[in-house]
């Protein structure tokens, strides 16, 4: 059975996460999506609303699980038997960074990582950049998956932005 993670903090989850998690469950029997637990940093959805989000933005690939980790992503893929990576690259600068994680989590662990470069309609998209405009009052319906963007609505109207 071939399996794989694909890691991040999906803070929101945009549609440039939702292709490039499409195309890895195209190729994995597995594919398991794990949001980053970084105690260290306060997100605008907790880990919980992340994996729920993740989960209704994904619900049609049966064979996509939805779990979250803390710590070294090695240690994760260790644990749950898991010898590939997907990361989406979205430009040259996400490339260089990348590489250099791909290197050492195959150094420290035999994990090999698999680039999935994200289709040209979404390659622009960023969480932060979704989220900066969304509590602007910008549209981004376009941008993110329906549940997500309800959900950001919400968070804008409990803040009272407008």
């Amino acid at each position: 059975m071939r399996r794989a993670v694909c890691p991040g903090s999906f803070d929101p989850v945009t549609n440039g996460h939702v292709d490039v998690i499409n195309r890895a469950a195209g190729l994995y029997d597995e594919l398991v999506v794990a949001v980053l637990v970084n105690p260290g940093k306060a997100g605008l959805f907790s880990v919980s609303e992340r994996m729920d989000l993740l989960r209704e933005s994904v619900a049609d690939l049966t064979n996509v699980t939805v779990d979250s980790f803390e710590g070294l992503l090695v240690d994760y893929c260790r644990a749950h038997d898991l010898p590939v990576i997907v990361k989406g690259l979205r430009a040259v600068s996400d490339f260089e960074y990348e590489l250099q994680m791909a290197q050492m989590n195959r150094e420290l662990a035999g994990i090999e990582t698999l680039f999935v470069p994200t289709a040209p309609q979404v390659g622009h998209l960023s969480s932060s950049l979704v989220k900066q405009i969304a509590m602007f009052g910008g549209d981004v319906s376009r941008l993110v998956p329906k549940a997500v963007h309800e959900r950001l609505l919400q968070v804008r109207a409990e803040r009272g932005t407008s």
